[in-house]
């Protein structure tokens, strides 16, 4: 017993002092490594540098909406949201294009005035091929499909280019109506006012099935020439004064047989038709063989 307590001390003694006991040698390369080493360790860092950038770009957007709609403590400082659907700016705005939605209202309060400023440039209403521009100087509509304007209090039409419903009037206060081409059935003024039809160009007047004029005194004033066409006939029916003062005149008679001019006289018939002779010489008068009037000219 005692031998086997020498022996198991002298072995525990050596175990003890050998630090050496169980080591064994082995590669670290051959080793299984932890963790993203190579190719996914760069990946990673991409990853990371590319959610950083994130971070700062939805940073600056956050910036940017807070700086612009002005929110705070108590809320949004510059519009606000209703349940509704309303929006509502509460400050002055500074906006490009507008896009409303489907049948949208663009108005103001009802004690105040909606007030839209366009920096040099026009204020443009647009909605399909309708379009409203108001510029410094004109204010001109556009629609391929009409318009009309009405009191939204008392829904009463105003202003209207459904010719087949409403009769075409111009709206109290318009003076004139700057058109380039027109298709009517006929024009006319108020009873106390006179009709003024002035271009300046040239004015082209056509009917399908005839052109009437009537009034109390008709006037035509023009710079060039004037010009009747007509498939029947012409009449004009009433007292028809010509002013001579703007016709070409010469006071000898030597231009006759030259071939500078060409020269016609005016003539009418009792039934009030006219026709032109050719001018040949002086105190040329309307006798000619094929004129229309017969014997009586």
């Amino acid at each position: 017993m005692r031998e086997k307590a020498v022996e198991r001390r002298n072995v525990n003694k050596e175990h003890n002092s050998n630090f050496k006991a169980g080591y064994i040698p082995i590669d670290e390369d051959r080793l299984h490594k932890t963790g993203l080493r190579g190719r996914k360790g760069n990946l990673a860092i991409c990853v990371i540098i590319l959610l950083f950038i994130l971070a700062v770009i939805n940073l600056i957007i956050t910036l940017v909406i807070w700086a612009v709609i002005r929110i705070g403590p108590n809320g949004c400082d510059s519009m606000e949201f209703h349940e509704s659907g309303l929006l509502r700016f509460k400050q002055v705005s500074d906006m490009g294009v507008i896009h409303p939605l489907y049948k949208s209202t663009v108005g103001g309060r009802r004690n105040e005035n909606l007030v839209i400023t366009g920096n040099n440039q026009p204020i443009v209403f647009q909605q399909g091929t309708t379009k409203l521009s108001v510029e410094k100087n004109q204010t001109s509509i556009t629609s391929d499909i009409g318009m009309q304007f009405f009191d939204p209090r008392t829904q009463n039409i105003l202003f209207s280019t459904d010719y087949e419903t409403h009769e075409f009037h111009l709206p109290s206060g318009v003076k004139s109506l700057n058109v380039q081409k027109a298709s009517t059935e006929r024009i006319t003024s108020n009873a106390t006012s006179d009709l003024n039809i002035k271009v300046d160009g040239r004015a082209i007047v056509r009917g399908n099935e005839g052109v009437f004029i009537m009034g109390k005194t008709i006037e035509f004033h023009m710079g060039g020439n004037m010009e009747l066409k007509a498939e029947n006939s012409i009449i004009l029916n009433g007292t028809v004064m010509v002013s001579t003062t703007r016709l070409p005149s010469s006071s000898s008679g030597d231009q006759f047989g030259s071939g500078d001019w060409v020269r016609y006289k005016l003539c009418m018939c009792a039934d009030g038709t006219l026709f032109k002779v050719q001018v040949t010489g002086q105190n040329m008068g309307c006798q000619i063989s094929d004129n229309p009037c017969g014997n009586t000219h």
